[in-house]
């Protein structure tokens, strides 16, 4: 396998786990946010990631043809309810009710979002560390 197309699908993992980062601390900043510029709660959002071909080359081997680098197409906001919570004096609630819809997100899901995708950030870099090292190594014996 071409050690180029290997950093490529590492460079381009660590891209797309930062973006999942980037969204998860959002998410955990607007956790308590009730108002909106699009009006309402704050609804917690994700990357959605898809697979791209790492090399367009028809003659590759059959691991090069199977390895893909991940990149995100696009954020989406979940549609699951924010909870309604009773608090009258709140500026956001509802005239009638009372009634004050919180954004649904929630700090222990994202918590657990953060490790799983600072995990995977490392495990890329890890990669690329090991690409390097087999590189030099490679280098070492053509000396």
């Amino acid at each position: 396998m071409d050690l180029k197309a290997i950093l490529d699908v590492s460079a381009s993992a660590l891209t797309a786990e930062r973006t999942r980062l980037d969204t998860i601390s959002s998410n955990i900043a607007n956790s308590r946010a009730t108002r909106t510029p699009e009006g309402g709660a704050y609804k917690r959002k994700m990357p959605v990631f898809s697979a791209v071909e790492a090399t367009n080359d028809p003659f590759a081997s059959v691991l090069a043809d199977k390895m893909r680098k991940p990149v995100v197409t696009e954020i989406v906001e979940d549609q699951r309810p924010g909870q309604m919570v009773h608090d009258p004096g709140h500026p956001d609630a509802d005239p009638e009710t009372g009634m004050v819809e919180l954004p649904n997100v929630s700090v222990l899901e994202e918590m657990v979002d953060m490790m799983s995708a600072s995990r995977s950030y490392e495990a890329n870099v890890t990669a690329i560390s090991a690409t390097k090292a087999m590189a030099l190594k490679a280098l070492e014996i053509g000396r």
